[in-house]
């Protein structure tokens, strides 16, 4: 995510409540190493275990009754339900083939979607911009969320839509005034976020506030998989990239994080209660397309495609509103 600030960068000294903390280690880690996915099966939203990345699905749903259809319920079972999804997905009991399915995103109907912005270095540099002092906090509304797969929408009344490849968190126990050294215990995992931007609507209507050019429908792609926090022990250095038509336009690792996820945990719980399934957007690296010489935006047939290391990739096409 970007600033549209243009001033003169200069050496940043991190706060105390930002300072870069290195990964804890995770009690029983190789216990809950999955890839959790919702999906549709003949019409009906269901959850449940990826055996791989783009492989069949272990249907937790139908498995037991005690799984839920969506996954902020079940996150909010708690780490007993991981176990129990953990104990179905090695029994292959209820295994539905991919191609019998429809990938939805992980993560729909979240009480929160919160955003980070302008928290990589890399990107800072790009538009010459200073480091934040603090994080830098907006949202978008859970409408504008979609799957991988979906098409993203170009709305009417903006000519200037831009992508975003991000690393999202995903909350799985409910707090507070979290502190930085607990803010694991309160994630659930990491999934890929194409924070799709009208850069007109965010950058010069609307009093230049954020909010309505980052939350237009179809603004939110997640997916393909929420990948546990045990799968990704150092969320910290993982590549991850932008495509447009198979083109690269970012290319960056999460190490140029300003503020490391447990640090921008710490700084949003001061305000708001963080929920299981709320999403946690952690911004952007440089390549978009707004301070390219000339800018470049989407448009109707382009495709995107957003990677990251560790948790695979989701691909969106573009097409006009039609209204």
């Amino acid at each position: 995510m970007l600033s549209y600030l243009r001033t003169r960068h200069f050496l940043h000294v991190f706060p105390a409540q930002a300072a870069v903390i290195l990964p804890r280690s995770i009690s029983n880690s190789s216990s809950l190493n999955m890839r959790l996915v919702q999906f549709q099966l003949q019409g009906s939203q269901k959850i449940g275990v990826e055996l791989k990345n783009g492989g069949d699905i272990v249907n937790l749903t139908d498995a037991d009754s005690k799984f839920p259809n969506n996954m902020v319920s079940f996150l909010q079972g708690g780490e007993s339900l991981l176990n129990e999804a953990k104990r179905c997905a090695e029994e292959k009991s209820t295994i539905v083939s991919r191609n019998a399915i429809k990938i939805l995103s992980p993560i729909t109907k979240p009480e929160k979607v919160i955003c980070v912005g302008l928290n990589y270095k890399d990107h800072c540099e790009e538009q010459n911009a200073p480091l934040p002092e603090e994080p830098l906090i907006f949202s978008k509304f859970p409408s504008s969320i979609i799957g991988n797969g979906d098409p993203i929408v170009i709305p009417k009344i903006s000519n200037a839509v831009d992508w975003e490849v991000e690393l999202a968190v995903v909350i799985g126990k409910r707090g507070k005034h979290i502190k930085a050294e607990n803010a694991l215990d309160h994630v659930a995992g990491y999934t890929i976020a194409h924070d799709v931007s009208a850069r007109d609507w965010q950058m010069q209507r609307n009093g230049k506030q954020w909010l309505l050019g980052k939350t237009f429908d179809t603004f939110c792609p997640l997916g393909p998989a929420l990948v546990t926090k045990e799968s990704l022990p150092n969320p910290h250095k993982l590549g991850l990239k932008c495509l447009l038509n198979n083109y690269p336009m970012q290319d960056s690792c999460t190490e140029q994080l300003v503020f490391k996820t447990e640090a921008c945990i710490e700084w949003i719980s001061q305000f708001v209660t963080l929920e299981p399934g709320d999403v946690i957007l952690t911004g952007t690296p440089p390549g978009v397309g707004v301070f390219k010489d000339p800018p470049v935006y989407l448009k109707p047939g382009d495709e995107v495609t957003c990677e990251i290391e560790g948790i695979g990739s989701i691909t969106n096409p573009v097409i006009a509103e039609d209204v």
